[in-house]
């Protein structure tokens, strides 16, 4: 597992190719093995997760009956939605790849997207506390979670042009095929395993 200085030295890359400076690629270990590495992003963003999820269990609780229970399964089914959600997009972002001939940009990207979600997870789970803790801040926090997605799709199209190239219509569409399944999957499989507050 990456230790802290390594994930504070990829998050060092990350922001040099936000701001389309190349020698971000020397912070990051885009082989093969680096791309399997980065995996062990999911496991930095564990707190934030944990965090989102019990924030979402007290809504489900709040909405569902008194007599209503929520155990382990709950947290496995919520576990489900979030390993889809990290894996799917990039899988559909390889079959992209591949049928406009940029295979050889899938490890880089994979090892970009799976540390960009580090610093988003924890900032996602800064507003969840917001609204947890700050009572009438709902209307504030939508407003900086529509700033927050802007940003990481701001971020993520910065980065994808550092490796891909200047292709704006590429670039967008592989954007959109990162960011846009993971919000559909996250409501679609809530609802399919009944983790979804009513309502």
């Amino acid at each position: 597992m990456p230790t802290f200085r390594e994930v504070q030295y990829y998050l060092s890359g990350l922001w040099l190719l936000i701001r389309m400076d190349a020698r971000g690629f020397q912070y990051l270990d885009i082989s093969d093995r680096g791309m399997l590495r980065s995996f062990w992003a999911i496991l930095w963003s564990l707190p934030p997760i944990g965090i989102s999820w019990l924030w979402w269990r007290q809504a489900y609780l709040i909405a569902m009956p008194p007599e209503t229970a929520t155990g382990l399964a709950f947290f496995l089914r919520l576990a489900l939605v979030e390993v889809a959600n990290w894996v799917i997009p990039l899988v559909l972002a390889g079959l992209l790849l591949l049928i406009f001939r940029f295979g050889d940009k899938f490890a880089p990207i994979v090892v970009t997207v799976n540390w960009l979600w580090v610093p988003t997870s924890y900032l996602n789970a800064l507003l969840i506390a917001l609204i947890a803790f700050v009572p009438g801040s709902s209307g504030l926090v939508a407003l900086l979670w529509l700033v927050l997605m802007m940003a990481v799709i701001f971020s993520l199209a910065r980065i994808l042009r550092m490796i891909c190239g200047a292709h704006p219509l590429f670039i967008g569409a592989l954007t959109l095929v990162l960011m846009i399944p993971s919000m559909l999957l996250t409501d679609f499989l809530q609802r399919f395993l009944g983790v979804y507050p009513p309502g």
